[in-house]
């Protein structure tokens, strides 16, 4: 017998609002939908317009709430005003996703000083800011959940990780930062670390037949990840059901990183 009383009192989203940066393609979109369709309001934060818009319709198609903010995260300012315009939707979050990012990898010699300060002000400093911003809150009501998008590079050095690499490590300190700051309040961080999963965000190794098949090959189960494959784990850690679960880095790789 399923008991849907139980799973709901776990799982259940209802009346939680969420923001989620990146939510317009990729592991961001499936992620924002899955908080959607498991009853939260969700606010979705990134830049292309067209994108966010189309999102957005499919979730309120589904039926669920959800609205978007167009931000450049790029810059200190434009991730205060996508705080604050994000805010004003539907109420101060209870559920943060930070997912938006860049993934600029020239060799490390010739990385520049642009290239180094772009990656680390949307892939690390945004996410500070907006802990920053809706910790504290989260904390003062009791209840809170901070998930971050991370990547193999911050544990391992492989395809050019660069300042990308830099920044994915620093995040995942900084969700032991905040989860050492907030859980004892009832605001747990953690970071999700997927495996190679075709994004726009790598299109340059999509052209390469080879490495996706070398990629694959280094998994347990045989294939790349699917943005689909965070679903269940982002309702888990944004759920009550996580509340023991802070500071952790939750591998979602198939088996990648222990192949």
């Amino acid at each position: 017998m399923i008991n849907d009383a139980y799973l709901s009192e776990l799982f259940s989203l209802e009346g939680r609002v969420a923001l989620v940066t990146g939510g317009s393609s990729g592991i961001g979109r499936a992620v924002a939908g899955a908080l959607a369709r498991a009853g939260a309001s969700v606010v979705v934060i990134a830049r292309r317009e067209a994108e966010l818009a189309e999102t957005v319709a499919e979730l309120t198609a589904d039926g669920c709430r959800a609205a978007w903010v167009s931000a450049d995260l790029g810059t200190r300012e434009g991730v205060r005003t996508a705080a604050e315009q994000a805010a004003a939707v539907y109420g101060e979050p209870d559920i943060l996703v930070n997912s938006a990012g860049v993934n600029l990898r020239p060799p490390l010699g010739e990385l520049s000083d642009e290239v180094w300060d772009t990656t680390m002000a949307v892939n690390l400093e945004a996410p500070f800011l907006l802990g920053r911003r809706f910790g504290p809150g989260m904390a003062e009501r009791g209840f809170g959940r901070i998930i971050h998008i991370t990547s193999q590079q911050a544990h391992r050095a492989f395809v050019q990780s660069g300042a990308y690499g830099v920044s994915k490590g620093g995040l995942e300190s900084l969700a032991r930062s905040q989860a050492e700051a907030w859980s004892p309040h009832g605001v747990t961080c953690n970071t999700l670390v997927p495996g190679f999963v075709p994004t726009p965000l790598n299109a340059r190794l999509q052209a390469d037949p080879d490495k996706m098949a070398e990629l694959a090959a280094r998994t347990m189960v045989g294939r790349n990840g699917r943005p689909e494959d965070f679903a269940g784990a982002a309702v888990f850690l944004a759920s009550r059901a996580s509340a023991y679960v802070t500071g952790q880095s939750v591998f979602v790789d198939g088996g990648l990183s222990v192949h």
